[in-house]
């Protein structure tokens, strides 16, 4: 074997050695984005809110970890510890090109190395150093599975980088080959290229439908008949949910078509706590899509797979699959009911009495909107006695759970009956909504206030018992004080329940009420109420994000 002088580029620290299985998943891309936005549901005035998955994982290095925490990048105990030298660049490029096997492997599996280290891995000087067409061309030489290794080792940590060095290894042609590499006969080949794949799929929805349309999906239905290792299932997953997440666009129907059953297969059978957890994230994605993807869950018979997950001791299984049930409401009334029918409000008592705040929010966020629903579907949340438990979080929760909580009361008004409404405030719900009128929050004070209009308009005759009810609670007070509010919205309201069911004297004099443009009171004999108003629509209003 010819020796180059690239060899020094590394230095040896054979104490750090551990084997190839104690590969650990380097992380990337971890960020939150937590969407609190509604959407409109049954031509109502009741949205709907989803929220996307925190620390969404799109990227992952291959790295080693030794016993002591350090990094290794070394599968045989050669070379662990890779210290740079950029002006050797060109001679570990030469060696990797050599027609001598071993000197080939051994170049190529020192760039590997060197793009394992845990700190500032070099990938742009590796990539300029011109070495990128020659591993992917080492991935051609079936013969030698371990080079084939080593080469798609070192592209999945290239892969894991910004998105341009991620296009770069797409660019120089390795989709196609690793995804032939899917079905070679070696595991490790084929575990390291779907990782590698994995990557170049996170990297945005361009680059996923690329890797789709070079044919993934195949090799990896076969495989998953064959009895991969648990390794092999771990990175299938986590391939999956890369393939899952992005909306913009979503998955193709047919895609999806392909995906459902694999994910069926891999919930079904893996008691794998990691598998699990990128499986049901996945299914939560899909069903964040729209009415056609939820659907497709439902026919795929996932949801049975599902709710039992709610009961799941581990935090991070039971968090997706609550959002899971979660996204199926917001459907339509007929999805809304399968899930019902499915027997899950056994599992709320629990999830809204969880130690998790989280949860317990995701919780009243899935009982908002089955109260957006038919009259049938909230007669089933009176039925089993879950509406005394949102008037508590209306009550005593956190002002997180206290907005859940003021959806699911405001949707009940809306869409509920006479005898559901009267229900309510027999519970004891006309205080805690009084109460949280002193918030900021300007879309939950519309929808409490709304909600106390809907409450007068099913007592009809018998106002004044909503009324005295506002008023002993201290509520009046806090509603005369919203006149003066500088939403429209919200001093209309205000002003519509104090004029219509309380003494004219709560009212404010419309002809003393403050001109929009001015800071001064002027009087005006236009008797019309509503012309009177201020109109606040040009003013600069508080903007809250929530």
């Amino acid at each position: 074997m010819t020796t180059c002088d690239y060899t020094h580029i590394l230095s040896l620290t054979f104490e750090q050695l551990n084997s190839m299985d104690q590969h650990s998943r380097g992380y990337k891309n971890r960020g939150s984005d937590i969407d609190d936005v509604r959407r409109r549901r049954n031509e109502a005035t009741v949205e709907l809110r989803k929220n996307k998955r925190e620390d969404a994982l799109l990227k992952k290095r291959n790295i080693t970890i030794t016993n002591d925490g350090q990094n290794s990048g070394n599968v045989d105990g050669d070379a662990i510890e890779p210290k740079l030298a950029l002006e050797d660049l060109n001679s570990l490029v030469i060696a990797a090109m050599s027609p001598d096997p071993e000197e080939k492997l051994t170049a190529i599996k020192t760039a590997r190395m060197l793009l394992s280290s845990d700190k500032n891995p070099p990938i742009d000087e590796i990539i300029a150093a011109g070495i990128l067409p020659t591993l992917i061309d080492a991935l051609k030489y079936n013969n030698v599975p371990t080079l084939q290794f080593e080469a798609a080792w070192a592209l999945t940590n290239i892969a894991s980088g910004t998105s341009i060095q991620t296009r770069k290894v797409v660019d120089e042609g390795a989709v196609p080959l690793l995804v032939n590499l899917l079905l070679s006969p070696n595991d490790n080949v084929s575990d390291q290229s779907l990782w590698a794949l994995g990557n170049i799929i996170g990297d945005g929805p361009d680059l996923r439908d690329f890797v789709i349309q070079n044919g993934v999906l195949e090799p990896l239905i076969t495989i998953l008949h064959r009895y991969p290792s648990p390794s092999f299932l771990r990175n299938l997953s986590w391939v999956i949910i890369n393939m899952c997440r992005n909306k913009n666009p979503p998955l193709s129907i047919t895609v999806l078509v392909t995906i459902l059953p694999v994910l069926q297969s891999l919930l079904q059978h893996s008691q794998d706590t990691s598998i699990l957890v990128d499986v049901v994230w996945a299914i939560s994605y899909i069903t964040d899509h729209g009415n056609e993807q939820i659907q497709m869950v439902i026919d795929s018979g996932l949801v049975s797979f599902i709710i039992p997950l709610l009961h799941h001791d581990d935090l991070k299984i039971q968090t997706p699959a609550l959002r899971v049930i979660g996204n199926i409401v917001t459907g339509t009334d007929d999805q809304t009911q399968f899930v019902l029918d499915s027997n899950v409000l056994v599992y709320l008592p629990s999830l809204l009495n969880h130690t998790k705040e989280k949860i317990k929010k995701e919780a009243l966020w899935f009982l908002s909107n089955i109260t957006a629903g038919r009259v049938d579907q909230i007669q089933t949340l009176i039925d089993h006695n879950i509406i005394p438990t949102i008037i508590e979080n209306l009550d005593r929760g956190s002002f997180q759970l206290q907005r859940e909580a003021a959806w699911a009361i405001s949707n009940m008004t809306m869409n509920g009956t006479k005898e559901q409404v009267r229900y309510l405030v027999e519970q004891g719900v006309i205080e805690p909504m009084c109460k949280l009128l002193t918030v900021k929050d300007t879309q939950i004070l519309q929808i409490l206030l709304e909600g106390l209009i809907k409450i007068f308009h099913h007592y009809e005759s018998q106002v004044d018992v909503i009324s005295d009810e506002i008023e002993k609670c201290g509520g009046l007070d806090i509603i005369e004080s919203l006149q003066h509010h500088e939403n429209n919205e919200i001093y209309k309201f205000a002003f519509e329940i104090l004029d219509k069911y309380f003494d004219s004297s709560a009212v404010d004099i419309p002809e003393l009420v403050p001109q929009a443009n001015s800071t001064e009171f002027r009087l005006n004999n236009n008797n019309n109420n509503n012309e009177n108003a201020p109109d606040l629509q040009n003013q600069q209003q508080q903007q809250f994000h929530f």
